[in-house]
């Protein structure tokens, strides 16, 4: 059982901890926060490499020009790797916001935009689904730039 003053030296460490991280996110001396980059790492089912390229030129790029012009986000891009082993992604889909709080609220802003793409919400995770015979989405990461000064 922890003593009183055990107990409070942990809670303080806590503290400090959850105060130091957020300052090492927010602007530094040497660098300042850039934009905030989500990252979705995707893999083909083999032999459905050229389909999945097929829907991003066409459906994904629309979805994301849209977004675009609407200020959800200011820039995206696809990046082709070479997998190293079976479970490594080939397919790298980079999403770009001003900042963290363009997050915010941002699902039912993507509706709007997808539904006018893809006719409705329903259609739209009809379609999703229909691609998860031609890929697996391995995961994503938001990550933030920090630009050195």
């Amino acid at each position: 059982m922890m003593r009183t003053d055990q107990r409070f030296g942990v809670i303080g460490l806590v503290l400090s901890a959850a105060i130091f991280s957020t300052t090492v996110h927010a602007d530094g001396r040497n660098y300042n926060d850039g934009p905030v980059v989500e990252i979705s790492s995707i893999r083909t089912v083999d032999g459905h490499f050229d389909d999945y390229m097929q829907w991003l030129a066409t459906n994904w790029k629309k979805q994301e020009e849209a977004a675009k012009k609407a200020g959800l986000i200011t820039k995206y891009q696809v990046l082709v790797a070479q997998p190293q082993g079976p479970n490594d992604p080939d397919i790298y889909l980079i999403v770009e916001y001003k900042n963290w709080a363009a997050l915010d609220g941002l699902g039912g802003k993507f509706d709007a935009v997808t539904a006018q793409i893809e006719g409705s919400v329903e259609k739209a995770n009809q379609s999703q689904a229909d691609r998860a015979k031609i890929r697996t989405v391995l995961g994503a990461k938001t990550v933030q730039v920090a630009e050195l000064k």
